[in-house]
């Protein structure tokens, strides 16, 4: 699955619990994370989307350890497992459980 359609899925199940997925673009500051999360009464966390195969560049190490010193959450997500993942760590279990029965083949 392309990074594109994984985040796709990322921002429609976010929105479908009431939350919102931002775009982050941040002038001037290339590297940082694909997304701000913003689940109801819960802090933002950033996700760096990749597909599958995809890696980490450097710059965006270097940007996701300067926002976890911060104390900030950030996600590494890779792939549709991935998402499946995020959600099972941010507290939404039905919503992993209901991908992993639509993506597994």
């Amino acid at each position: 699955m392309l990074e594109k359609d994984i985040e796709k899925v990322l921002v429609a199940e976010v929105r479908k619990l009431g939350g919102r997925a931002y775009k982050w673009v941040s002038p001037g500051n290339d590297g940082v994370p694909d997304r701000i999360v913003v689940f109801p009464n819960r802090p933002p966390v950033f996700v760096e989307l990749k597909a599958e195969s995809g890696r980490l560049s450097a710059l965006q190490k270097v940007q996701i350890r300067r926002l976890r010193e911060l104390g900030q959450a950030v996600y590494v997500v890779k792939g549709i497992d991935g998402v499946s993942e995020f959600f099972q760590l941010t507290g939404y279990e039905e919503v992993s459980k209901t991908l992993d029965c639509r993506y597994k083949s």
